[in-house]
C-alpha cells in the first residue's frame, strides 16, 4: 500500500464518520488496518496507557527499539513491528481519539492507525544498540539454526544488527564476513559461552573457526509476546502470592510470556496496566487469568484460592525493593533523605515481621502450594519456569521458554542511580531479620520443602 504523505494534511478525515481530526506528527501516516486476525503482525514493544497515549509517544517507543512501524489501537494501545498488517480498511474505521491527545486518532477496536517511524522525537531516549552476548560454538546445522544471512565484505556489528532487526530477529551472529540472524533454540540456546578471545581473530581466521560472536538486537523476540485471556473460565483459582518487593511483577511477566495468558491482580495498578499487564484491569475473581497476584496473608484471603505459587525472596533484598517502590514507584530509587529519616527503621520494624508471617500463613492455610525462590528463578530460569508452568497445567514448547529467557528482564529494571548505602541495615535490624529467616527456614523444612537458599543469612 502506498504511503499517504505527512499526516498534517489529513484534517478532512475528521468529517468521515465523526472521526477526530489529525494532528501533525514526525512519522508518516500509512493507513488504517484490521487487527482482528488470530496472529498479530505488529507484536513488538507492546504497551498501553489509559490516560496519556499519544501518537508521538508510541512512535518513540517503536523507534527506540529499531522498529519501522508504530500502530495505535483503541485509543490507548501501542504496538510495533517491521511489517505492515495484511488487511487495510477505510480511514474512517480508525475513529478513536488518543487518550492523551485531543484531536488525534489512535485506531479503534481491532483497528490500527499505522505510522512509518522516520525519526526519534527531539528530547527522546536514543535508539537502542546491539548488546554483546558472547562467543559461542557454531551449531551443527548452520542453515537450519540461522534462518537468514547476509554475506558481504567488511560487515560490521552495526550492519548485521540492522539487517537482523529489520527482519525482526533478536539475535545477530557474526563469523568473519558472514552475518546470520536467529532466535535462541534448543540447538543454539546461548548457554555454552566460550572465551571471547576465540572469536577475536581477523575475519579470515574467524570464518574458518567453529565459533561465532552473538549480539542481542534492539528488537524483541516476539515468539512469546502474544497474550490473551483464558478462552474458558478457569476451574482452578490460582494465586501468585508473595511479600511485596519479592519479584511478583517480574514473575508475572515470565508467566504471561511463557503461557500466553494474562495474569490478574487482587489490586489495580494503572502503572502495571500501562506496562502491558492487561489482566490488571480485569476483576480479580473473573477466573479469566492464569493466576492472580496477591500480597494478602490472612486465613480468609488464602482459603479463597484453590492453589498458589508462593514466591519467596531474601528479606534483605525484598525490604529494600519495597522501600524503593513505596518512595519512588516500580522503577525508581528512594532518595537519600528517605533512607536517613525515621521512615526507614520504622519500615523495617513493621515489614520484617510481615515477610515472615506471609510465608508461615501460606504454609499453614494454603491448599496446594508450589514454593518458588526468587533467587532460584534468577539463577536457573528455564527449569524453574518449566516447573511453574506445569503447576499451572499449561503445555509450553521449549522454543517459547527460550523466548522468555531472551526477554527475561521485560521493562522492570529500576532506572537512575542508587542513592543509598548498599548496606542500610543496622546490627539491630540484622538481628531482627535473621530471627525471622531462621523461623521461615524451619517452617519450610517442617512442611517438607527445601529450606531457604544459601545466600540468605544466617546459615
Amino acid at each position: 500500500m502506498a504511503e499517504q504523505g505527512r499526516c498534517c494534511d489529513l484534517g478532512a478525515l475528521g468529517e468521515q464518520g465523526g472521526a477526530p481530526h489529525w494532528k501533525k506528527s514526525l512519522g508518516t501516516y500509512v493507513g488504517c488496518f484490521s487487527d482482528d486476525g488470530h496472529e498479530r503482525t505488529l507484536k513488538g514493544a507492546v504497551f498501553y496507557d489509559l490516560r496519556k497515549m499519544t501518537v508521538s509517544h508510541c512512535q518513540d517507543a517503536c523507534a527506540e527499539r529499531s522498529y519501522v512501524y508504530a500502530g495505535l489501537e483503541a485509543g490507548a494501545e501501542c504496538y510495533c513491528g517491521n511489517r505492515l498488517p495484511a488487511t487495510s480498511v477505510g480511514l474512517e474505521e480508525c475513529s478513536h481519539e488518543c487518550k492523551g491527545e485531543k484531536g488525534s486518532v489512535c485506531g479503534a477496536v481491532d483497528r490500527l492507525s499505522v505510522y512509518r517511524v522516520d525519526e526519534l522525537q527531539p528530547g527522546s531516549r536514543k535508539r537502542r544498540t546491539a548488546t554483546y552476548r558472547g562467543c559461542f560454538p557454531l551449531p551443527e546445522n548452520i542453515t537450519h539454526a540461522f534462518p537468514s544471512s547476509l554475506i558481504q565484505a567488511n560487515v560490521t556489528v552495526e550492519t548485521c544488527s540492522g539487517f537482523c532487526s529489520q527482519k525482526e530477529f533478536p539475535l545477530a551472529i557474526l563469523r568473519g564476513w558472514e552475518c546470520y540472524c536467529a532466535y535462541p533454540t534448543p540447538q543454539f540456546n546461548l548457554r555454552d559461552a566460550m572465551d571471547s578471545s576465540l572469536c577475536g581473530q581477523d575475519p579470515e581466521a574467524q570464518r574458518l573457526a567453529e565459533y561465532c560472536e552473538v549480539y542481542q538486537t534492539p528488537v524483541q523476540d516476539t515468539r512469546c509476546t502474544d497474550r490473551r485471556f483464558l478462552p474458558n473460565k478457569s476451574k482452578v483459582f490460582v494465586a501468585l502470592s508473595s511479600f511485596p518487593g519479592a519479584g511478583n511483577t517480574w514473575a508475572r511477566h515470565l508467566i504471561e510470556h511463557a503461557t500466553g495468558f494474562y495474569t490478574g491482580s487482587y489490586y489495580f495498578d494503572g502503572t502495571l496496566y500501562n506496562k502491558g499487564f492487561k489482566g490488571e484491569k480485569d476483576h480479580w475473581r473473573s477466573r479469566r487469568t492464569i493466576c492472580v497476584k496477591t500480597h494478602e496473608s490472612g486465613r480468609r484471603e488464602i482459603e479463597m484460592f484453590d492453589s498458589a505459587i508462593l514466591l519467596i525472596r531474601n528479606p534483605y533484598r525484598s525490604l529494600v525493593a519495597e522501600f524503593n517502590r513505596k518512595c519512588a514507584g516500580h522503577l525508581g530509587y528512594a532518595a537519600d533523605r528517605n533512607w536517613k529519616s525515621k521512615e526507614w527503621p520504622d519500615f523495617v520494624n513493621s515489614y520484617a515481621s510481615w515477610w515472615s508471617s506471609h510465608v508461615l500463613d501460606w504454609l499453614k492455610y494454603g491448599k496446594r502450594l508450589l514454593v518458588v525462590h526468587y533467587e532460584e528463578l534468577r539463577r536457573s530460569l528455564v527449569p524453574t519456569l518449566r516447573e511453574m508452568v506445569a503447576f499451572l497445567n499449561v503445555s509450553v514448547s521449549e522454543e517459547r521458554l527460550l523466548c522468555v529467557e531472551n526477554n527475561k528482564e521485560g521493562s522492570f529494571r529500576r532506572r537512575g542511580r542508587r542513592s543509598h548505602d548498599p548496606e542500610p541495615f543496622t546490627p539491630e535490624m540484622k538481628d531482627l531479620i535473621n530471627g525471622y529467616i531462621r523461623t521461615v527456614d524451619k517452617a519450610l523444612r517442617d512442611h517438607n520443602w527445601t529450606g531457604l537458599p544459601r545466600e540468605y543469612v544466617p546459615r
